[in-house]
C-alpha cells in the first residue's frame, strides 16, 4: 500500500510539473511557445488541462473602451510594415482576430 501511494503521490507530482512547465510555455511569445509545442505529442493535449491553462495565460489585460496596444505587422510580400498607432486619431480601425478558412 506504502508503495503505490508512492508512486501515485510521483505520478502527480510529475503531473503538476508538466502542467506548470506548459504555462510557462503559454506565457511566452507565440513564436516561442510555437517552438516548445512542435515537440509535444498528440497524446499530451488529452492528459493536460490545456485549455483552463490557456484561457489563463492567454487572458490578456486590455478591457473595453481600452486604447487598443499598439503593435507592427509586416505585409505579406515582406516589402512594408505597417504600425496601428499610425492611424490613431485619423478614422475608426476595427481589428478581426480570426480565420476565414
Amino acid at each position: 500500500m506504502k508503495k503505490l501511494l508512492k508512486v501515485l503521490g510521483a505520478m502527480v507530482g510529475l503531473y503538476a510539473v508538466v502542467s506548470g512547465a506548459l504555462f510557462a510555455a503559454m506565457l511566452q511569445s507565440p513564436d516561442d511557445f510555437a517552438r516548445t509545442m512542435k515537440y509535444v505529442p498528440w497524446p499530451a493535449f488529452l492528459l493536460l488541462p490545456f485549455k483552463p491553462l490557456w484561457s489563463v495565460a492567454r487572458s490578456g489585460h486590455v478591457s473595453v473602451g481600452d486604447t487598443a496596444p499598439d503593435f507592427a505587422l509586416e505585409s505579406p510580400d515582406h516589402k512594408s510594415h505597417f504600425q496601428l498607432s499610425s492611424l490613431r486619431g485619423q478614422k475608426p480601425v476595427v481589428l478581426v482576430f480570426g480565420s476565414y478558412t
